[in-house]
């Protein structure tokens, strides 16, 4: 080895030495130190200094490089996470639109709930309010009657006692008469004589109508032309005894069904209420009436002082008729018995009078001493309604 070789590379060492020792700030600063200072660095000087430079810069690369990819990470994060947003606000936007939506038709149903129930409600008011009217004038008509139920038992006790008094003078005028019968020794011109007083009844009795006979044949037009004047022409403000009110082809044909198909002796369907019963009565009664005048005597049959009530004040509506036409002695007498109205008829046919007996659908049985005469109308219950009709009249 060449001693001047091996001694070369002491002084670059400790030239690079001093070099790195230095601090920056002792460095000459200006373009010219610098250009100085590299002429004068050997050059085996600088590329020590170029390769530690390198070795340097690869060290330096490797702490950039993961700052740089954990960025483009988070970049790419955020970008998924708006993405994610951005649908979820789209989601959102078809959900407020799909609630809106369901809202609007809830309320457009609601208000349709809200206004059928009004409606009904409305109705059921009106329901109601019929109900309230129609209980207080019942309620009205109940208290009327009771006002009035001392004066209708003395009117009944009164003609009671009347009825009484006719049957204890006709008893005695029958009794009477038997006791002439009884004097056999008489003579016989005195045993003509009651002969003759008996063929006077009977002479009077023929002349009693017998509606079903060929001789009552006459009297058909009339009776015709009067229901047909009572449907067609009605006169609300006639005569007393005269129909007052409009009477239907209904009610026409009951009445010809039981003067031309019974004769004036039977019984007809009634027709639902005791209103109706009495117009069909009230029109039979006032073609009697204009066809055999005062000899008509009417006798009522009902049950109870009410349904009496009700005839009364129904034959006064319809007939134009008042409270004296009502009376023993009178055009109208009213009964709740069989058997005293049965009395009654006897008498008014032995006194050459016509009665006609009017039997209301509330009577479930009629006396057969009743069908003896030969004017009656009865008016049949119907069993579907009569249930209800009583507990209405009970009420």
């Amino acid at each position: 080895m060449n001693p001047e070789e091996s001694q070369t590379p002491e002084p670059i060492d400790e030239w690079l030495e001093q070099i790195e020792v230095q601090p920056p700030d002792e460095l000459p600063q200006t373009p010219t130190a610098d250009l100085e200072l590299v002429a004068e660095v050997p050059p085996e000087i600088v590329t020590i200094i170029d390769a530690r430079t390198d070795s340097t810069d690869d060290e330096s690369q490797p702490t950039e490089t993961p700052s740089l990819a954990s960025a483009e990470a988070k970049i790419t994060q955020l970008q998924q996470q708006e993405a994610v947003l951005k649908a979820e606000i789209a989601e959102l936007e078809i959900t407020y639109k799909t609630l809106q939506t369901q809202v609007t038709t809830t309320q457009t149903a609601l208000s349709q709930v809200v206004q059928d129930s009004l409606s009904q409600l409305e109705q059921r008011k009106q329901t109601l309010q019929i109900s309230v009217e129609q209980l207080e004038r019942r309620q009205e008509r109940i208290r009327n009657e009771m006002r009035t139920t001392f004066a209708g038992t003395s009117q009944d006790l009164a003609i009671r006692i009347q009825g009484f008094k006719d049957y204890l003078t006709g008893s005695l005028q029958d009794l009477a008469s038997a006791a002439e019968q009884l004097q056999l020794v008489q003579p016989a011109k005195e045993k003509e004589e009651p002969a003759q007083k008996e063929a006077k009844p009977v002479k009077e009795q023929s002349e009693m109508p017998q509606l079903g006979q060929q001789q009552f044949q006459d009297t058909t037009k009339k009776i015709r032309r009067l229901l047909d004047q009572y449907r067609n022409e009605p006169d609300y403000y006639g005569p007393p005894w005269q129909l007052r009110r409009t009477f239907e082809p209904i009610h026409g044909e009951r009445i010809s069904t039981w003067f031309f198909t019974q004769g004036g002796r039977g019984a007809l369907r009634t027709m639902g209420s005791r209103l109706q019963n009495i117009l069909v009565a009230s029109a039979g009664i006032s073609i009697l009436h204009q066809l055999y005048g005062d000899r008509v005597r009417t006798l009522i049959l009902a049950n109870t002082p009410e349904r009496l009530g009700e005839w009364r004040r129904g034959l006064q509506d319809c007939l134009g008729i008042g409270r004296p036409d009502f009376g023993p002695d009178r055009g109208v007498v009213l009964f709740e018995s069989p058997s005293a109205l049965t009395q009654k008829a006897d008498r008014l046919v032995k006194a050459n009078q016509m009665p006609l007996i009017v039997i209301d659908d509330s009577e479930e049985q009629i006396s057969l001493a009743l069908l003896q005469f030969p004017l009656w109308l009865a008016f049949a219950p119907d069993p579907k309604t009569m249930r209800d009709r009583d507990f209405d009249d009970d009420f």
